[in-house]
């Protein structure tokens, strides 16, 4: 639980702006498509602060954004945070909402006053997951489908669909919630980081909901970055032994274990890489509470009618 004290409210809303969300953004070594991002975002007429977590290793990005008029505040940190770049950004935030961006990704005009306004309207929704546009046809990412199709039971003073899982790049946080949660774990560092925070969210009481009027786009670069699958599966299982029971964590293990005895991409990494945090996660393990338990439960019965199970909220 953080302990820092709540920001000042920001003031209402006006037809030149939106001052209730402030936009967190990480990037490492991606200067052109960082750029990219912020024009979209100094197009917005929410017109919101925007905070850049650095995590690049030379001072390219630094020189060539430090002046750009979308970036209210630029951080470096002194090493790679990965992922917990944005609690670092949250922390700086002095909004009561925080959106997240990755440097390729941005927000459609709107969206952030949409979000405000329903998170303003219902006190317990800690997180909005938006729906994730691609590319320049604006194709559906493949979890919208997921997210929309929870099976989870509606709730009356949550909006949307409730949901376990999401995007980092396209959310909505309270951030109150978001630091009384612990914001994105320090074990998982980065891939496959969002489901332990919806179940921390969730562990406390907080809503997480999935709606589609929220509209973020994403451009990920044609090569991408590779290599990152071992994290995926290196931070599922972590997952599952920081909050599950036993015998799913067990499960999610075997299955790791066969994976890298098989030969599949990464799932060797993978499997040294959890063995080597194990007993941190132990140290740090806490299961969840039996109705949040009882969602992730059928969550996963969801999860097994799809290749990428893994992903389903």
């Amino acid at each position: 639980m953080s302990t820092e004290r709540a920001p000042r409210l920001a003031p209402p809303p006006t037809p030149d702006g939106d001052p209730r969300t402030t936009v967190a953004v990480i990037t490492r070594d991606r200067c052109a498509s960082l750029l990219r991002t912020l024009d979209a975002l100094a197009t917005l007429p929410e017109h919101p602060p925007v905070i850049v977590v650095d995590n690049s290793r030379h001072d390219t990005t630094l020189r060539a954004v430090r002046d750009h008029p979308a970036v209210s505040r630029l951080l470096r940190p002194a090493a790679n945070t990965g992922a917990l770049g944005r609690n670092l950004a949250v922390r700086h935030a002095r909004t009561p909402y925080v959106a997240f961006s990755d440097d390729d990704s941005w927000w459609e005009p709107g969206s952030l006053r949409r979000a405000a306004d329903l998170l303003d309207g219902h006190p317990r929704l800690g997180l909005l997951a938006a729906r994730t546009l691609v590319g320049d046809a604006a194709a559906e990412d493949p979890l919208n489908e997921i997210l929309a199709a929870s099976p989870l039971p509606p709730e009356p003073d949550l909006p949307g669909r409730p949901v376990l899982g999401f995007l980092a790049c396209a959310c909505v946080v309270r951030r109150e919630a978001f630091l009384g949660a612990g914001g994105f774990h320090p074990l998982l560092f980065f891939g496959g980081e969002e489901t332990l925070l919806a179940y921390d969210l969730a562990a406390q009481g907080w809503g997480v909901a999935y709606e589609p009027t929220l509209r973020a786009r994403h451009h990920p670069e044609d090569h991408g970055r590779t290599g990152r699958s071992f994290l995926v599966r290196r931070n599922h299982v972590l997952t599952s032994c920081l909050r599950r029971p036993w015998p799913v964590a067990l499960r999610a293990g075997a299955d790791l274990a066969l994976a890298a005895a098989a030969g599949r991409p990464g799932a060797r990494r993978a499997l040294r890489e959890t063995l080597a945090r194990f007993p941190a996660t132990l140290a740090r393990r806490r299961p969840l509470p039996p109705h949040v338990e009882h969602a992730a439960r059928i969550l996963d019965g969801q999860a097994a009618g799809h290749p990428d199970g893994e992903a389903a909220p």
